[in-house]
């Protein structure tokens, strides 16, 4: 299958990105990771379980797995993000695999996970059902995404850039309308649901990220996600304001140690396959 525009556009932004990923951006999506295991786990002991974790990143949420004792297969889309992955996880097999084509006969697994991965394809339907066909019957998926409205900390962002008198570039990626779902509670069970999942929950889960200002900075600049997107196509007297806005805005939630302090949220959905 001949990869979408959007998903190309999204494997765009991350290639070469992991270990930058892993300095940065990685702090906040790790949060969820044990949520997330939990709720693919269901009533069973992750000890042993036959544990399939897509779009894994730099491996936190394998990293996780595999010290509790799950036999854990870890695939990404993107080289860099298998290279480390393999190195931080030895006693996971690590692959190079693309949603929705997972490349594992059906039923394979006791349960799938996909940390803020459903957000970053183009069909988060099909991708759901890929994972849907490797879980053997019984077995469970659970998935995290990013909500929309934005909690406190993603908000944070629009708010340097419009203070800095940011442009977003017009060919940003979008999602086919017809392909995207809502953003909240509701849509991300939906989601899991319209897939043939049964007992199908969903839950917010609300922390303060505490992450070092420099390494916060840090993804974007080097061109990490939406956010390094727009700040890379900035002329330079506005990636300047953009700095300068970041320090000013990130001020009121910096302790003396120079961490920050911010409010985020995220989704969690889980069902049976």
């Amino acid at each position: 299958m001949r990869p979408s525009s959007f998903d190309e556009f999204e494997r765009s932004m991350w290639a070469g990105q992991a270990e930058i990923f892993n300095e940065s951006m990685a702090h906040l999506c790790g949060h969820t990771a044990p949520a997330l295991l939990s709720a693919a786990a269901g009533d069973r002991d992750l000890a042993g379980l036959r544990l399939l974790d897509v779009g894994t990143g730099s491996g936190t949420v394998a990293g996780l797995a595999d010290a509790r004792g799950a036999l854990v297969t870890a695939v990404d889309a993107e080289p860099s993000m298998v290279e480390l992955t393999a190195k931080r996880v030895p006693g996971a097999e690590v692959r190079q695999a693309i949603l929705p084509e997972l490349p594992f006969a059906d039923a394979t697994f006791d349960a799938a996970v996909a940390n803020f991965v459903i957000n970053h394809v183009g069909d988060p339907a099909a991708a759901i059902a890929g994972m849907r066909r490797v879980v053997r019957p019984g077995g469970r998926i659970a998935v995290t995404i990013w909500p929309h409205p934005k909690p406190e900390a993603q908000r944070l962002w629009d708010e340097i850039f419009d203070a800095a008198g940011a442009v977003r570039p017009p060919d940003l990626p979008r999602l086919d309308p017809a392909l995207d779902f809502r953003r909240d509670r509701a849509g991300l069970t939906a989601l899991l649901a319209g897939a043939g999942l049964t007992g199908v929950t969903g839950v917010t889960i609300s922390w303060t990220m505490r992450i070092d200002a420099a390494a916060w900075w840090s993804g974007p600049a080097a061109g990490i996600g939406l956010t390094g997107l727009i700040l890379a196509a900035q002329d330079e007297p506005t990636a300047i304001r953009v700095r300068q806005e970041f320090e000013r805005r990130t001020a009121p939630y910096r302790g003396p140690d120079g961490v920050l302090a911010v409010p985020t949220a995220a989704l969690l959905a889980a069902g049976t396959v």
